[in-house]
């Protein structure tokens, strides 16, 4: 029935009981409160320090790691304008007892290639590894060493990634193959400038090397997950 037959009906959020109002009201009010203290803490994560950072970083990381993290900073002076990629290879004891190396993996380049055209690519996929390897050579001298019991823990932390990677692809070489040990490197290129820059970079790739880590017997038999 057309509306103009009743001058006086209301629609919408006017229509509604007073009750109703005034949930509406509260939840337009939740959602309001919860947007500005995300984007708050959102701004807070990616600013430079400050006393309110200093004061409330715990609370600022947990609100935003891992569901929102952010790879970027307010005003930072030179962004990152680098591609790591991260690869292993490993020493194998095959069946007949003898020992071979395997060529590099790129373990970045396979996160790529199952993020590439992904709409909804994983958590694990986007930044288990990159998270990794950044822990590590935060906690490691130039020389490759560990600093303290963090730089031993992110030793085992990436080298369990490593090897769950090498047994997804089947590095060992099948049945009676067993991973005895793996190094891992970075490999740092430079993103080329674009055409109207001045700017000159080398793209001469740079390698970081690591030594050789022994393999558990468990984690070499998939034990660790």
């Amino acid at each position: 029935m057309p509306t103009g037959a009743y001058p006086d009906a209301r629609i919408g959020v006017a229509g509604l009981s007073l009750r109703y109002q005034v949930g509406a009201a509260l939840a337009v009010a939740v959602v309001a409160v919860a947007a500005l203290v995300h984007l708050g803490m959102v701004f807070l994560h990616v600013a430079p320090s400050n006393t309110v950072t200093k004061q409330h970083g715990k609370a600022i990381d947990e609100w935003i790691y891992p569901e929102f993290e952010q790879n970027w900073k307010l005003f930072a002076p030179n962004p990152l304008q680098q591609n790591i990629e991260v690869q292993v290879r490993a020493d194998v004891r095959t069946a007949d007892g003898t020992t071979r190396t395997t060529g590099w993996y790129d373990l970045s380049a396979e996160d790529g290639a199952a993020i590439d055209g992904n709409l909804l690519p994983s958590h694990t996929e986007q930044n288990e590894l990159r998270r990794a390897w950044d822990f590590l050579t935060a906690t490691h001298d130039n020389a490759n060493r560990p600093i303290g019991l963090r730089g031993t823990l992110a030793e085992t932390y990436l080298r369990r990634i490593v090897v769950l990677r090498l047994g997804r692809d089947d590095a060992a070489g099948g049945q009676g193959g067993v991973i005895q040990r793996v190094q891992i490197r970075s490999r740092t290129t430079n993103v080329p400038p674009p055409e109207w820059s001045d700017e000159q970079v080398s793209t001469t790739p740079q390698y970081r090397l690591l030594p050789w880590w022994p393999v558990p017997a468990d984690e070499a038999a998939g034990g660790v997950r």
